[in-house]
């Protein structure tokens, strides 16, 4: 890959970083006399996936720099230095990505001289998120797990506990296991109670967390579970009783609307038969008094203990008797006092 003229002293190397931290990739040359061509400067990334093609990411040709070649490191890879003829030609890349893992390629060209060299790359991701917690009931004589588990970050990752106070009375058994993600306690006892604290590694970062730990004696539970049977049943009663209100109101409102519909206040009450029956009583006084003793003959022979109907204008039903032109009511039903009529016999007498 050398040629006896222009010379790469940059080796090849393994680069590891983080992810979203800049990675920088040293590519510096030499040159020789009889370099005499125009400089050309290529870097070529080959992608950790095997099914894609070299891809150039950014080249120097004819005293100008271009760097949208690769959509992926668009705007985030950059030649080092202002002057690329002094003999650098490294890059850097920034907000590193998983997807920027792969090997790269530093190509320089000064004819007749040409060089390369290769770089690999690998992005890792810090631990981050981690979270510690107790699996199980921390009550005396149980048995529970101490875990701590990052939500992130690139393996291998490397735990760490400590207990930050008390830790000399910590049995054999839990201190062989302070290297674990979990730490398993059998027959817990209060002196496992305290404050304790998880750190995870990798190559790239690490992350903490805390944890506390408070072991005590077990709690009754038959009566929590009595408890939670009674406040189920008095919450059951409750809700029952709020439900019969409001049917019972629903009930009311309903019956009273249908009463105000059966009430119609527009119509008048219905004549009493008192009324009607002294209506007429006061029209047969005011017709009689107007009678002389000539024209009364037709009412000497009316029958006055017969019980007038409600209908006055019905004609008697006997055909032997002549039609009374006015039918004396039974002043008896009514409350009134009868009044009695003078009548002229055939000879002329008032009777």
């Amino acid at each position: 890959d050398f040629t006896s003229s222009l010379s790469i002293t940059t080796p090849d190397q393994m680069i590891e970083k983080a992810k979203g931290e800049t990675a920088y990739l040293p590519c510096k040359f030499t040159l020789s006399p009889e370099d005499q061509g125009p400089l050309d400067i290529e870097w070529l990334l080959s992608p950790a996936d095997n099914q894609k093609v070299d891809q150039v990411i950014i080249l120097y040709s004819g005293d100008k720099i271009y760097d949208d070649y690769y959509q992926d490191l668009k705007g985030r890879v950059h030649f080092t230095s202002n002057d690329l003829k002094s003999g650098d030609a490294s890059i850097n890349v920034t907000n590193l990505q998983l997807s920027d893992i792969g090997t790269y390629q530093c190509k320089v060209k000064k004819a007749p001289g040409v060089g390369n060299k290769k770089i690999q790359l690998t992005v890792l991701v810090k631990p981050s998120g981690t979270r510690c917690y107790v699996d199980g009931s921390e009550e005396i004589g149980s048995d529970f797990k101490l875990k701590c588990e990052p939500k992130e970050g690139s393996l291998p990752l490397q735990y760490q506990w400590q207990k930050l106070s008390n830790s000399e009375k910590l049995p054999a058994s839990l201190l062989a296991e302070m290297t674990l993600p979990v730490i398993s306690v059998r027959n817990a006892t209060t002196e496992y109670s305290g404050m304790y604290s998880c750190t995870v590694t990798n190559r790239v970062g690490s992350d903490q967390c805390l944890l506390r730990l408070d072991v005590v004696p077990p709690s009754n539970k038959a009566g929590t579970i009595a408890g939670a049977v009674v406040g189920t049943l008095l919450a059951l009663v409750l809700i029952g009783f709020i439900v019969f209100c409001c049917r019972k109101k629903r009930r009311e409102e309903k019956y009273e609307k249908e009463v105000h519909h059966d009430i119609r206040e527009d119509v008048p009450p219905p004549k009493s038969r008192t009324s009607t029956a002294r209506s007429y009583i006061g029209s047969n006084h005011s017709s009689l008094g107007s009678m002389s003793p000539s024209n009364m003959e037709g009412y000497s022979k009316t029958q006055y203990n017969q019980v007038p109907s409600e209908d006055f204008e019905r004609t008697p039903q006997s055909p032997t008797l002549p039609p009374a032109k006015v039918a004396a009511p039974n002043l008896s039903r009514m409350g009134a006092v009868p009044v009695m009529i003078p009548a002229q016999s055939k000879d002329g007498s008032i009777v």
